[in-house]
C-alpha cells in the first residue's frame, strides 16, 4: 500500500535528482535534495490538514481536489510562482525570466541578486507572520513548553504579531540602508525598497489569512447544518430499524470546503517557495526541488485519506513552524550578509528532525504508561 501510494513520488525524485546532476553537477544534486526535504517538511502539516478535511467529502470532490486542486495549488504555485517573483522583482516578462535563467545564468543571477533585498524583505515578513501567529496561539499540545506557554499568554494581546513584525522590518530596513550608504548606495532608496517590500509581504499574508478565515467560517456554518441533517438521518434510520451511516459532504458545503482547501494550499506552498529563495536563486534547481517535494505532499495526502488515519507525530507541526521562523530571520539577515545555502537548508532539517524524535519519544512514553 505504501509503495503503491508513493511510486510516482519515487519516480519524480529519481528524475529530478538526475536532472539536477545533468544541469549543474553534484552540487546541484545536494541543493535539489535539500529543497525537496524543506518542501516536504514545511508542507507535512498541510497534507495532514488536507487529509482530515478530505475524508469528510464525497468521492467526487475528493477526486476533484486530488487532481484539479493539486495541479492548481501545488504544481502551479511551486513551479510557476518562483518565475513570477523573479519576473516582477526584476521587471521582466515571465517568458524572459525563464529564457534568461536557461540561456544566461550569470545575467539572471545578477538580476536576482539586485532584486534580493525586496525578495528577502517580502518573504521574510510573510514567513515571520506565519511563525508568530503559530507561537502566539494557545494550543493543547506543546513541544517546547517552557517557551510556548509564556508566548501563548502574550498572544492574548491583540495584533501583537503584526507589531513585532513591523518592528523587525523597521530594524531590517534601517540596518540595510546604513550598509548600502557605506558602499555608495542611497540610504533612503534602499531603506524604502526594503520597507515597501516588507509591508507588501505583510499585506499578502493578511489577505491570504482573511480569505482562509472567510472560507473557514462558511465551512463551519455548512458543517453545522450538515451535522443537524446527519442527526435527523440517524433518528430516521433508528425509527426505520436500520443503522445510520456518516454523511459525506457534497454540493455547496463541499464546494466551499474545496475553495477553503485551495486558499490553504496556496498559503502553505507560498511559504515553501519563499523559503526556497533562502536556499538558492537558481530557478531551475528551485523548480526541481519543489516539484519533488510537491509530489510527496500529494502522495502523503492520498495515503492518509485512503488509510483513514492521521499521523500521530504531534510535534512535527511545531518543528515546521520553527523552521519557518528560522528561515524568516535568515532571509532578513541576507539583506545585508551572505549566508551559506547549505547551512540555511540544514537549519530546517535539524528542527524537523528534532521535532520528529520528540514525537517518537512521546509516543513511546504513552505506550509504556498505558
Amino acid at each position: 500500500m505504501l509503495l503503491k501510494m508513493f511510486r510516482w513520488a519515487f519516480a519524480v525524485t529519481a528524475l529530478g535528482l538526475a536532472a539536477g546532476v545533468l544541469y549543474d553537477g553534484w552540487t546541484a544534486l545536494g541543493i535539489v535534495a535539500i529543497l525537496s526535504v524543506l518542501e516536504i517538511s514545511l508542507s507535512f502539516d498541510n497534507a495532514v490538514i488536507n487529509a482530515g478535511i478530505l475524508k469528510k467529502m464525497n468521492a467526487f470532490w475528493q477526486r476533484i481536489f486530488l487532481t484539479v486542486g493539486i495541479v492548481i495549488a501545488v504544481f502551479g504555485m511551486r513551479l510557476v510562482f518562483p518565475v513570477v517573483i523573479v519576473a516582477v522583482s526584476a521587471r521582466l516578462s515571465p517568458w524572459s525570466a525563464v529564457h534568461l535563467a536557461l540561456t544566461d545564468k550569470d545575467r539572471y543571477q545578477e538580476l536576482v541578486t539586485d532584486a534580493h533585498p525586496s525578495i528577502a524583505a517580502f518573504g521574510g515578513m510573510f514567513l515571520m507572520m506565519i511563525f508568530l501567529d503559530f507561537v502566539f496561539e494557545e494550543r493543547d499540545i506543546k513541544w517546547l513548553g517552557w517557551l510556548e506557554r509564556p508566548l501563548a499568554k502574550l498572544g492574548r494581546v491583540d495584533m501583537l504579531s503584526v507589531c513585532i513584525a513591523l518592528v523587525v522590518l523597521l530594524v531590517s530596513a534601517t540596518t540595510f540602508g546604513a550598509h548600502a550608504h557605506q558602499h555608495g548606495g542611497t540610504h533612503a532608496d534602499k531603506a524604502e525598497t526594503v520597507l515597501l517590500a516588507g509591508v507588501a509581504g505583510l499585506i499578502t499574508y493578511m489577505v491570504v489569512g482573511g480569505l482562509s478565515g472567510f472560507f473557514e467560517q462558511r465551512l463551519e456554518d455548512e458543517e453545522e447544518r450538515e451535522q443537524e441533517a446527519e442527526k435527523r438521518a440517524e433518528k430516521d434510520a433508528e425509527r426505520a430499524g436500520r443503522p445510520g451511516s456518516p454523511v459525506k459532504l457534497a454540493g455547496k458545503a463541499a464546494f466551499f470546503m474545496f475553495l477553503y482547501l485551495e486558499v490553504l494550499d496556496a498559503s502553505f506552498s507560498f511559504d515553501g517557495v519563499i523559503g526556497a529563495f533562502a536556499i538558492t536563486n537558481d530557478i531551475v534547481l528551485m523548480a526541481l526541488g519543489l516539484g519533488i517535494g510537491a509530489m510527496y505532499v500529494r502522495s502523503l495526502t492520498v495515503y492518509l485519506v485512503r488509510q483513514g488515519t492521521l499521523d500521530d507525530y504531534v510535534y512535527l507541526e511545531h518543528g515546521a513552524h520553527y523552521a519557518i521562523g528560522a528561515l524568516s530571520l535568515i532571509l532578513l539577515v541576507t539583506i545585508q550578509y551572505e549566508i551559506n545555502e547549505i547551512v540555511t537548508g540544514l537549519v530546517g532539517v535539524v528542527l524537523i528532525g528534532a521535532s520528529f524524535w520528540s514525537s517518537v519519544r512521546r509516543n513511546r512514553a504513552l505506550r509504556s504508561a498505558s
